[in-house]
């Protein structure tokens, strides 16, 4: 297991859940009619969730984890069910790979109200998954 690169990523996630904070204290509207910040907190949001997504596929690859995933999603289940993330805990940030996929394939019907409310979600959860892989690559 590669575990410069996956230090790398969480590094990466971590840098930009700061920059995520910095949209929880705008209000709303000023993020919604401004093109900028929106497009902004969208693309943030898109590459925490796909950094993720990049560490739990090198970690399955790696381990002795033997399923293979069948898609975003099911990457943060298997780290649950392999006990490398709280079982309660993979099954909520799991929902964020949904979230991603809506963001990456631009749906016209992308709510800015719902997006602004994951914010907070996701600084509270990339933060705890950022601990949890860290104390998993302390482990081996």
């Amino acid at each position: 297991m590669d575990k410069q690169l996956i230090e790398e990523k969480i590094n990466l996630i971590t840098r930009d859940l700061s920059r995520l904070r910095q949209f929880s204290d705008e209000k709303l509207e000023n993020i919604a009619e401004d093109f900028i910040k929106y497009s902004a907190l969208k693309n943030i949001l898109m590459e925490i969730i796909g950094r993720a997504i990049d560490v739990n596929s090198h970690i399955i690859a790696e381990s002795s984890i033997e399923e293979d995933p069948k898609n975003y999603r099911e990457t943060f289940l298997l780290l649950g069910k392999f006990n490398i993330l709280p079982d309660y805990f993979s099954e909520e940030i799991s929902k964020s790979a949904g979230f991603r996929n809506a963001i990456v394939h631009d749906y016209d019907e992308l709510d800015k109200v719902e997006i602004y409310k994951t914010v907070g979600d996701a600084i509270r959860q990339y933060r705890d998954y950022c601990e949890y892989i860290l104390d998993y690559l302390e482990s081996k």
